[in-house]
């Protein structure tokens, strides 16, 4: 009987430690990363149809978000300061993941393939599309470097800061909306939260 291990392969992401240079109060793995940017990608999106009025495909984006870092479980989360210390080491890095996003469409049934391929490199995605998934995921990094700071680990401080200054130079408005109206959302308890409404 034939068998194929690609979601096998991705259910391991719960075991990939984020952020693997700095302490950090609670562990973050790739599994929490990937959902967190896919709520977020979805949320940019309904941002972008109901309020900027961009005509993208919040689902569609948000599927592509839970695959974004899949080619992660065969290279491992490269520190950012290294994958992105010179143009020389990001084109090779870049190239190393497509290189496993291909091994890994290797692991599906055929008739899935070219299906999941769009998923799995972003190709599917318009650039707009691309920008709000890019954007997400950076939303996901600062929220994980506010709670760290928020939590007394001053060893996020400097990246918390570096995050929200990439998020503003993208220009992106949706991500710009959500810094103004949602952000601060994360720094208030659980009774703040649901003050306005018990969720339950």
């Amino acid at each position: 009987m034939k068998t194929y291990a690609f979601n096998a392969l991705v259910g391991r992401m719960k075991y990939i430690r984020r952020w693997s240079l700095m302490h950090s109060a609670r562990t973050e793995t790739l599994s929490e990363h990937t959902a967190d940017t896919a709520i977020l990608a979805h949320t940019l999106c309904l941002i972008a149809r109901q309020v900027t009025g961009s005509p993208v495909r919040p689902e569609t984006v948000a599927v592509a978000a839970l695959y974004h870092d899949a080619p992660e479980i065969l290279t491992g989360d490269l520190p950012t300061p290294v994958k992105y210390k010179n143009e020389r080491l990001q084109k090779a890095y870049k190239a190393l993941e497509a290189e496993s996003a291909q091994a890994m469409l290797g692991l599906l049934p055929p008739q899935l393939q070219q299906t999941m391929s769009g998923y799995l490199t972003g190709s599917l995605l318009t650039e707009e599309e691309a920008k709000l998934l890019k954007a997400a995921d950076r939303l996901s990094a600062l929220i994980k470097c506010t709670e760290e700071v928020q939590a007394g680990n001053r060893e996020f401080a400097a990246a918390m800061d570096q995050q929200r200054q990439a998020l503003e130079e993208m220009h992106c408005p949706e991500a710009d909306y959500f810094l103004e109206h949602m952000l601060p959302c994360y720094a208030q308890p659980l009774d703040a939260l649901t003050a306005n409404g018990s969720p339950l």
